[in-house]
């Protein structure tokens, strides 16, 4: 079983970002701490397995005060047994990292930080509506290296509106002078709902699949390079340091969601949370729960999902959600078939999204 907290709130709203977000405004973060805890309490009245992964998402969890943190924590020991904790991840954000930030997660039992840096080049962190600069990121893992045993993952994106690819060679060798233990590389796309989707869609930016590729294939020959373990499409790893919790998603373990907008899937049945901060803190109030858009996953549902999350890692997918007589031909250059997967190889990662299509 994995946890997942969607913390919404951001200093500054990024454009390409499509995940439920707002600035605080007056917003009481005591009460939605609670609102949390008092959620958590109302689904432990489910038949649950114990906990392996909590993940810390947003939104900018590192928004949340000390004191804030604090009772989070203490909240979630008194409703949940950590004895079979295995990670604990917290997403930061390097314009407000400091020392102490990093021995606060220590003390409250954060194995590992996931900083969204994006870029180590200015006028792309500029573009990308990010408030910290190259020096905070760089300087915001050297503090976590100091004052913590913390595990580092740096989250990337490629494909930025002007960025070349020498811009994006740039960004790796810094990322890679820091000796994170885990890097996860995006391509940008271009969402609904967002600033981004606009201009995109009035030719002010551009995607370009050439670039994307050339792009992709990049980061996977210096990463791989440098000892990382590319595991899943978007994320490397050195030996050891994969991330457990997305892991369990991608390879369909459970798991619940709290705050505004995230989702649960338990025994196949998932739900989304209203994703309305105010309204999730009314109905939380008045029956425990936010839960809407509730529906239960058919085994054709299941096998498609499993389909498009699987054959991105390096496990690749089991052959029982193949469909009996999937003719490979069409992409026999791109998998390999062993006795129990079937595996992307080549430019099959770069493809991946074609191919899970020909594949359902």
């Amino acid at each position: 079983m994995h946890l997942y907290l969607h913390i919404p709130f951001c200093h500054r709203i990024c454009p390409y970002c499509s995940f439920y977000k707002h600035t605080p405004g007056g917003t009481d973060l005591g009460a939605f701490v609670e609102a949390l805890l008092t959620e958590a309490r109302f689904l432990t009245q489910k038949d649950l397995q114990p906990l392996k992964t909590i993940y810390f998402g947003g939104g900018t969890p590192s928004m949340l005060s000390p004191t804030h943190l604090r009772r989070l924590f203490d909240g979630l020991r008194e409703i949940f047994n950590f004895s079979s904790i295995e990670e604990i991840t917290l997403e930061a954000n390097p314009a407000t990292f400091t020392a102490r930030t990093a021995n606060l997660y220590e003390e409250l039992g954060v194995t590992r930080v996931s900083l969204g840096v994006q870029s180590f080049l200015g006028p792309h962190l500029e573009t990308l509506g990010r408030e910290h600069t190259p020096m905070q990121a760089i300087e915001s893992v050297h503090l976590l290296r100091e004052a913590s045993s913390l595990e580092v993952n740096l989250d990337l994106i490629f494909s930025v509106p002007g960025q070349s690819l020498l811009d994006w060679e740039d960004t790796l060798v810094q990322g890679l002078a820091l000796q994170p233990d885990h890097l996860s590389a995006y391509n940008l796309t271009y969402e609904e709902d967002t600033a981004f989707f606009k201009k995109f869609q009035t030719g002010d930016f551009i995607d370009d699949p050439d670039l994307n590729a050339k792009m992709f294939s990049l980061a996977h020959e210096m990463l791989t390079g440098s000892g990382y373990e590319h595991y899943e499409t978007s994320n490397y790893a050195l030996p050891g340091k994969r991330s457990r919790h997305n892991r369990g998603y991608w390879i369909g373990n459970d798991y619940l969601g709290l705050g505004p907008s995230a989702v649960s899937t338990l025994n196949r049945e998932r739900w989304q949370n209203i994703p309305d901060t105010k309204e999730y803190l009314k109905r939380i109030a008045a029956v425990g729960h936010a839960q809407e858009d509730i529906e239960i996953l058919d085994d054709e549902a299941w096998r498609l999902e499993r389909l498009a999350l699987e054959l991105r890692t390096i496990e690749g997918l089991p052959l029982r959600y193949l469909t009996p007589g999937t003719d490979l031909s069409k992409i026999d250059h791109l998998v390999e078939k062993t006795e129990t997967h079937l595996r992307l190889i080549g430019d099959g990662p770069l493809l991946v999204d074609s191919i899970t299509a020909e594949l359902a």
